[in-house]
């Protein structure tokens, strides 16, 4: 199922998309594998998948610390396709930066995303004006180029990105970088009034903050049609860590027990967060 299909889907059942971020090889490549399923029992309709890079301007500190993690255990773009073409389920996109799609190749970039069943591409580094030649790629291999609109983005910036926008418009909440907050920007609603005027009918959905159901309620209210959740997941990773990585002290014939319970135990916490987080999806 493609991201389109997803959101039509959800349109249908008048329900709002969840979309959930993870930060591909944290906290190590063989658990990324259960974590999205862990997100996918909990009921996220989308997931996307960070491609760790060394400077993520755009990311706070939550997911900087992941990337890191992610680089450190050896994540790259051949180990990253090779665990997300594994991923079943539900539609998937990447997220990371021009630098790396340089690296490796525009075409054979787009390609082996869709190789790996990946539907959507988010570069938040890469600008509309200078976007054409990754969209021609894009278009060949049917993958949506997915761009970003922030508060500060001008009218005339907003026709140009949602003349060629595919999957979906990824609203930035707030200025800033990524990050959980409490609440969310009093300028939401009127944001989203703004971009519905040149929209076209796609798919607006809201990151930057969002870190609870109240939230998730919140921006499918004033008007958006998916929630994107990623540093609040990424926190209940961070939080076992300890444990998974033997940082507390445990005796040495009990550690293999203690990190399977350790796993367990987080991929339950994240199957029941994103299951609150998708009820709040059902009451627009």
């Amino acid at each position: 199922m493609t991201i389109k299909e997803k959101f039509e889907e959800l349109k249908k059942k008048k329900e709002g998309a969840l979309i959930g971020f993870v930060m591909a090889g944290d906290p190590s490549p063989a658990e990324t594998f259960e974590i999205v399923n862990s997100l996918i029992r909990g009921g996220v309709d989308i997931i996307e998948l960070g491609l760790p890079f060394s400077d993520p301007i755009a990311d706070g500190v939550v997911i900087q610390k992941a990337a890191e993690r992610a680089r450190k255990l050896g994540m790259n773009p051949d180990l990253y396709f090779k665990i997300v073409r594994e991923i079943k389920g539900v539609p998937k996109a990447c997220l990371t930066y021009y630098n790396l799609v340089l690296q490796r190749g525009l075409e054979k970039f787009v390609l082996d995303c869709q190789r790996a069943g990946i539907s959507g591409l988010i570069v938040p580094d890469l600008p509309i004006e200078e976007a054409e030649p990754l969209l021609n790629f894009c278009h060949k291999y049917d993958t949506n180029l997915i761009f970003l609109a922030a508060p500060t983005t001008t009218e005339e910036r907003l026709r140009k990105i949602l003349s060629v926008s595919q999957g979906f418009l990824y609203v930035v909440s707030l200025l800033g970088a990524t990050g959980a907050r409490e609440k969310l920007s009093k300028g939401l609603k009127p944001l989203l009034v703004k971009i519905k005027k040149f929209s076209q009918g796609i798919p607006l959905a809201v990151g930057f903050g969002i870190s609870k159901p109240e939230h998730v309620k919140e921006v499918l209210s004033a008007g958006a049609d998916g929630a994107i959740v990623g540093s609040a997941l990424i926190k209940i990773i961070e939080k076992n860590l300890d444990h998974l990585h033997g940082r507390i002290r445990i005796p040495r014939d009990q550690r293999s027990r203690v990190a399977q319970f350790a796993c367990k135990k987080m991929f339950s916490e994240l199957e029941n967060f994103v299951r609150k987080l998708k009820e709040a999806t059902k009451v627009i």
